[in-house]
């Protein structure tokens, strides 16, 4: 796609009140592919106003329509699939299977749920001699990540659009461009003027000025714990409401008797997937002491698979390659065992890291407590199931998981895990089921109806 050269305010393309660009990156090439405008604080300050003149309308919208605009959107975002797919692979390096069938699928499924969910939600119930009302919270400031552009972005869209709120999108930096090809989505449905809004521009600019602006009612936003923390303080300054995704740091546990080899392989692929870039992947996986080093030994088949520029796409930045492979090299010097992979270069252009296996990982390790955000997976073996859980919950984190093993024994094991989701024995994603965290992986539900009622208040009148 063209880039375009302004903001996305008001239900048109503007120009940028600044002058500033910023360049949007290949990282399969390091080549230069585009340039949008950097957003100064007077554009999310415009933004903001459409949403505000924009917002008692739309929240007076009845839910049946708000529904049909969604499921129009849906649409569009489906007929697009193709060029969503290849943008994503354009500036996140995504192989192009996982672009099309992730990266572009899954927002169309999301899209689709919550048109259903805003025509069948019950906005309005009775309790005993009270009607509680369930009314959209106001403008949502809404602060995206890289790793999965699109996705994210309808995670928040949609159900805010469901809710009755209206939106202003400041999306990252390094993946602008699938931004603007949802603005231009939302243009195309024909949903009413301002209700979206699009500014691109830099997290400390854009981003903050967005977060600390009065006219807006909640923000939410997905990255990193530290960034996070900063968003909650500013809120929290001006009473303000968020929703806050942040980092994680997730178990895989592999219980004795459970199918070691598909465990294994499962856990890899996980971390595999999007090269290792997402919150919720399970990058410790804890194996019991009797069968550690066959698991090991699995590990490492299994990673041969991911050859990086096929399998495995390059990590999204200069800056994220070379903060994984710092990571690398400090397990090394921890004394954890590099099975695979190492802090070497597999390819000559573009941010490649080597999929990468760690054994003899010990939890107080830095590869052990920090969200490494890349292709590195962190072998821990444990004594018993109480050692397990004591390693499983034994970082600041507790965003998603995994357990293997005989069913009972498995969902026992999970419901003592601190965490926000745990897959059972290769359970499937459920994107109606509500996503987030405990502890500083955040604050907060996305996705289902715990989604749609994070941009709602409640209001009761009594009879």
């Amino acid at each position: 796609m063209k880039a375009h050269d302004g903001m996305y305010i008001g239900g048109m393309w503007r120009p940028a009140a600044g002058a500033g660009t910023i360049a949007v990156v290949n990282p399969a090439d390091e080549q230069v592919i585009a340039h949008v405008p950097a957003g100064s604080p007077e554009d999310v300050d415009a933004a903001v106003r459409a949403a505000r003149d924009a917002f008692p309308r739309w929240a007076a919208t009845a839910p049946a329509d708000r529904a049909a605009r969604i499921a129009a959107l849906r649409d569009v975002l489906a007929a697009r699939k193709d060029e969503i797919a290849g943008t994503v692979t354009a500036e996140l390096g995504a192989p192009p299977g996982l672009a099309e069938t992730v990266h572009a699928g899954l927002p169309v499924l999301v899209a689709g749920s919550y048109a259903e969910l805003a025509a069948s939600y019950a906005f309005e119930e009775t309790v005993g001699n009270s009607t509680v009302l369930h009314e959209p919270v106001g403008v949502v400031g809404a602060i995206t990540p890289w790793n999965y552009p699109l996705h994210q972005i309808v995670a928040k869209a949609a159900p805010a659009l469901a809710a009755g709120c209206t939106v202003v999108l400041k999306p990252a930096e390094d993946t602008p461009l699938t931004a603007q090809l949802f603005a231009e989505a939302v243009h195309e449905s024909g949903l009413p003027d301002g209700v979206f809004n699009l500014v691109t521009g830099l997290g400390p600019v854009a981003g903050q000025a967005l977060a600390e602006h009065p006219g807006v009612d909640l923000v939410s936003f997905t990255g990193s714990t530290a960034v996070g923390r900063r968003i909650g303080a500013t809120a929290g300054g001006a009473v303000k409401r968020v929703a806050l995704e942040l980092g994680g740091k997730s178990a895989n546990v592999i219980l004795p008797g459970a199918d070691l080899s598909r465990a294994v392989k499962a856990g890899i692929a996980n971390v595999m997937s999007n090269s290792g870039q997402t919150c919720s992947a399970w990058t410790r996986m804890l194996v019991h002491r009797d069968r550690y080093e066959e698991a090991v030994a699995l590990a490492a088949e299994a990673v041969a698979a991911y050859v990086p520029g096929d399998r495995l796409g390059p990590l999204v930045s200069a800056r994220q390659r070379d903060r994984v492979r710092g990571y690398i090299e400090q397990g090394v010097a921890e004394g954890a065992r590099l099975v695979a992979g190492g802090p070497e270069s597999p390819r000559g252009a573009g941010y490649y890291v080597s999929p990468t296996v760690f054994a003899d990982v010990t939890p107080e390790m830095t590869i052990a407590q920090e969200e490494i955000f890349g292709p590195v997976v962190s072998l821990m073996r444990y004594e018993d199931e109480d050692d397990a859980l004591r390693i499983a919950n034994g970082t600041v984190y507790g965003l998603a998981g995994a357990v293997w093993g005989d069913r009972d024994e498995a969902v026992a094991f999970a419901r003592r895990m601190e965490t926000g989701q745990v897959d059972i024995n290769g359970g499937r994603f459920n994107p109606l089921a509500p996503f987030g965290g405990y502890k500083q992986s955040g604050v907060g539900r996305e996705l289902g109806t715990h989604g749609l009622a994070e941009y709602l208040h409640t209001k009761s009148l009594q009879f």
